[in-house]
């Protein structure tokens, strides 16, 4: 899973592209939870095609994302119903944000940008 090479980026910070696997390991409609090092990130694949990847935790009380209700480009929290932009992290009702990641298909297999803190 953790097939990590390290990149640099315009702002010189380090950054390393992880193999998360074939894109059909997560359904249409749902998200899955991956560990990466000492993050996990939550990667949706709405129906309506795309996919995007979110830090899985909510802020509001911790909740895993992954485990949310996903469409029409967001995710809604399964504790407490907060919603969250897919493609931004942005919290639809107050300034609760989750972080986002860049993630993308080749060759039919997910990968993920960690830029290094």
């Amino acid at each position: 899973m953790q097939d990590a090479s390290p990149i640099a980026t315009a702002n010189s910070r380090q950054s390393e592209i992880v193999d998360l696997g074939p894109t059909n390991a997560i359904p249409l409609g749902e998200g899955r939870a991956y560990s990466i090092g000492a993050r996990v990130v939550a990667v949706f694949r709405p129906r309506e095609g795309g996919l995007y990847a979110l830090d899985n935790a909510c802020p509001h009380r911790g909740a895993a994302l992954a485990d949310g209700l996903v469409g029409e480009g967001s995710v809604i929290c399964p504790l407490h119903a907060g919603k969250f932009e897919l493609a931004t992290g942005r919290g639809a009702s107050d300034a609760a944000r989750v972080r986002s990641y860049p993630v993308f298909v080749i060759d039919g297999r997910m990968s993920l940008v960690i830029e290094q803190d």
